[in-house]
């Protein structure tokens, strides 16, 4: 078995539109969820908590210009600093950057006859320029940023139109980028719909009684429009490559309790296989109708459905990597912990970071273990880091040891498992440069090699300044991953 990284790795890094971009108002671009969730200066760290989002908050939202309590409207100026951006990940020797196209910018009234050309404009100049320094862009289609108009005009996913439009949107972009976009990803961390409804479905939570049976039937929607637009991909360039994307939330018995390894069974079918099993085989699993069934749940299922979801499915495995959790049949007696997207129960043999995020480098070869003896598919590692708080010397230089040691212990447990014969052909670490968080929508939580001097309130001069990190991940590229 090969013991080191392939000669043709990818490796790179990852950013999201709604999370860089900023610009939430220029050249056309509608509001999205991201853009509507306010700052919390109280955010409890320990803790992961899903900020409700109802139709009240949008309105005020929308009525209110302030890019100071909504983070994501400024982001890190990534609108207008893309070309020094990515002129520092070439200096890194990224060989691929994923970045995500905003459908809001794209088609600002969700229905519109024509794309907007100036968005489409944008998105060939930020290509163009991973191009031009032989960077291969990966380009995520739906990124958690979902247009504020298909809320108000379909109420989401949850209606079957959504298909069909999000089609034309593929149709658009496929064809504006043939030849210049290989690696597709059809939906950013698919399976958070069932805990972040509102910014993944846009499904909204308004007390209605059959809330979840409303998420998993805008799922099905959005796992037959998956299927579509690889069938259209493959018939407009024949080197596009799919992907599906979860985020992998690998889980452990508490004890060796056979309830408990059932219970660990259970979370990660419903957490985590559940969405690959579809994406990935083609098919609705056995215990996913079990699990339907228990919670009267009723999906609305049309002809044709399960023979497109069956007939083109993914081209490879996308998932991101940030901790892991462990399961119990009698949760009562653990603790929480926070961790991505939801609270998990903490593993005491684990240390976490100051967010509460459990660190566990060891999970990651475990997990692309598990995906590929499932699958046996190429694995696209899209997303693995943690967010750190830095400090910025007065000689501007940035100290991050503890980051190059996260990285570090992750990247070899990734090389053990090519080692072990998994096929990995990319690994983009999340969040080369800073830029608002997902979660809590702040800025001191840092992930990037590159620094940007901007705190939680905006303030800052926004100039980039290289961490140690940054030259640590360009010799581990310039060596192929062999000096860590």
């Amino acid at each position: 078995m090969n013991k080191e990284f392939p000669k043709d790795f990818l490796w790179g890094g990852a950013l999201s539109a709604c999370q860089a971009e900023g610009a939430y108002n220029e050249d056309g671009k509608t509001l999205t969820i991201p853009e509507v969730m306010k700052f919390n200066p109280k955010n409890d760290r320990k803790i992961t908590k899903q900020i409700q989002i109802n139709m009240e908050m949008i309105n005020e939202a929308k009525n209110d210009n302030d890019i100071i309590k909504y983070p994501k409207r400024r982001g890190i100026d990534f609108y207008h600093t893309y070309k020094s951006d990515i002129a520092l990940f070439a200096e890194m020797g990224f060989k691929v950057f994923r970045y995500s196209i905003s459908w809001a910018r794209v088609f600002p009234n969700g229905d519109d006859k024509t794309p907007n050309e100036k968005a489409l404009k944008f998105y060939d100049n930020v290509i163009d320029e991973c191009i031009k320094y032989d960077m291969k862009p990966l380009i995520t289609i739906s990124h958690f940023d979902m247009p504020i108009v298909l809320i108000e005009k379909f109420g989401g996913w949850y209606n079957r139109a959504l298909i069909d439009l999000y089609l034309r949107y593929c149709e658009v972009i496929f064809n504006r980028y043939k030849g210049k976009v290989q690696y597709w990803v059809t939906f950013n961390e698919i399976n958070m719909s069932v805990k972040a409804g509102a910014k993944t479905l846009g499904i909204l939570n308004e007390g209605q009684p059959n809330y979840e049976e409303m998420l998993f039937q805008g799922l099905h929607h959005q796992f037959v429009a998956a299927s579509k637009a690889k069938k259209l991909a493959n018939e407009i360039g024949s080197k596009n490559k799919i992907g599906s994307m979860v985020a992998y939330f690998t889980t452990y018995p508490y004890t060796c309790k056979p309830t408990d390894a059932l219970a660990m069974q259970s979370d990660d079918q419903m957490k985590n296989l559940f969405f690959l099993d579809i994406l990935n085989k083609g098919k609705y699993p056995y215990y996913s109708k079990t699990y339907f069934e228990k919670n009267n749940i009723k999906l609305h299922i049309e002809e044709g459905d399960l023979e497109s979801i069956r007939n083109y499915t993914a081209d490879f495995v996308g998932m991101s990597y940030y901790n892991s959790m462990i399961s119990s049949n009698d949760g009562e007696q653990l603790e929480l912990t926070a961790g991505n997207v939801h609270s998990v129960f903490k593993n005491p043999h684990l240390p976490a970071n100051e967010w509460g995020w459990q660190i566990d480098p060891v999970g990651l070869r475990y997990t692309l273990n598990h995906i590929y003896d499932r699958y046996n598919l190429p694995i696209f590692i899209l997303e693995n880091s943690s967010g750190f708080i830095d400090k910025l010397n007065d000689d501007f230089t940035i100290n991050d040891p503890y980051r190059i040691e996260f990285l570090r212990k992750h990247i070899e447990q990734m090389k053990l498992a090519i080692g072990d014969g998994v096929k990995v052909i990319g690994y983009t670490m999340w969040g080369p440069i800073d830029m608002i968080s997902s979660s809590t929508s702040e800025m001191t939580k840092r992930y990037g090699f590159i620094y940007v001097d901007q705190d939680d309130y905006g303030n800052g001069s926004m100039k980039r300044y290289k961490k140690d990190s940054f030259y640590w991940y360009k010799n581990l590229i310039k060596t192929n991953g062999e000096e860590l």
